[in-house]
């Protein structure tokens, strides 16, 4: 039987290389926005990271081009500032090599997060990907964990596993839809002060597979 992990994508399979605050300016700046316009711009989009956002702003702050072409913009200057590292990929690869099925669960907004993934390579590595905004529902919500389970064709049972760096809404969120969990620390001791425990803690995605394949082979 096919064995099923879910993993994170931020600052789990990917990292950005710059904030996403020099994103905006970067992307305001190309368009000749001088700082006011800019802090405008940001606030819009953090407030809500849509295309209309930018429907909004549009004729106000003189933007060239259609709301679809802005967002499209917007969605690939975000997406071109991601990496991860290979061994990452490699973890992946091996996993379902191994006979694992991998998913990606982020909570995000779906063009974003699809972009990101597409520019890293990643969804080459991985069996489906499920996001919060196309779900319906956002971890730690038990139901965004059966949604992305089923999307990888997958019962959601305890012996799935949830890989990702954010206790609240990971490792919580993996508790309460009954399956286990591993953090990724990235280097960062775990706080005993969470309201769930993480089956087990690696530095990073690549350990993470290796411990997945280390218990496959001890359970054989």
């Amino acid at each position: 039987m096919r064995k099923l992990v879910l993993i994170d994508l931020d600052h789990t399979l990917i990292e950005r290389r710059v904030p996403v605050a020099t994103s905006i300016a970067d992307f305001c700046a190309a368009r000749g926005l001088d700082p006011d316009a800019t802090r405008r711009v940001a606030a819009a989009l953090k407030e809500r990271t849509c295309p209309e956002a930018f429907a909004a702003l549009r004729e106000p702050l003189g933007l060239p081009g259609s709301t679809e072409e802005l967002w499209a913009s917007y969605v690939a200057t975000l997406a071109a500032d991601v990496t991860h590292e290979p061994a990452t990929l490699t973890g992946l690869d091996r996993l379902r090599a191994a006979g694992w099925t991998v998913g990606i669960l982020s909570n995000g907004v779906t063009d974003v997060q699809r972009a990101k993934i597409r520019s890293a390579g990643i969804h080459h590595h991985v069996d489906a990907v499920c996001i919060s905004e196309e779900a319906g529902a956002r971890k730690p919500d038990p139901a965004i964990f059966r949604i992305a389970a089923e999307r990888c064709g997958h019962p959601l049972t305890p012996s799935t596993w949830m890989v990702g760096n954010n206790p609240a809404t990971d490792i919580t969120g993996a508790t309460a839809a009954g399956i286990r969990s591993l953090w990724i620390s990235a280097g960062h001791p775990w706080t005993a002060d969470q309201p769930a425990t993480p089956d087990h803690i690696e530095p990073d995605v690549a350990s993470a597979a290796e411990h997945l394949l280390r218990l496959e082979g001890a359970a054989a």
